[in-house]
């Protein structure tokens, strides 16, 4: 059986790759990905503390959130889509959408 520690330490690696991701990088699909992938670990996280509590609250909880990450890629893909059709770009420090 694998240790709790195990997944607790994957979980907080994948979270801070996606930190890293998010700061780093400056594509927004790059960034929306990383952003996914600290959900995912999260999502492992529960998970893995559910599993050790012979629970399944946390298993609920992490299909919860997967159903709104679902939604969340459906609706960043059409922005992200649509602020390429409008600026033929995906570089965050080429967007600037808010200026007249």
């Amino acid at each position: 059986m694998i240790p709790l520690s195990y997944y607790l330490i994957l979980s907080a690696v994948l979270f801070t790759l996606g930190i890293i991701g998010v700061l780093v990088r400056r594509n927004v699909i790059i960034i929306f990905m990383s952003i996914e992938l600290m959900l995912n670990a999260v999502n492992l996280s529960f998970v893995a503390i559910s599993k050790h509590l012979d629970s399944l609250d946390g298993q609920i909880f992490v299909f919860f959130v997967m159903t709104v990450a679902a939604a969340e890629v459906a609706v960043g893909l059409a922005i992200i889509i649509n602020i390429f059709r409008n600026k033929e770009t995906v570089n965050v420090d080429e967007i600037n959408i808010m200026k007249w």
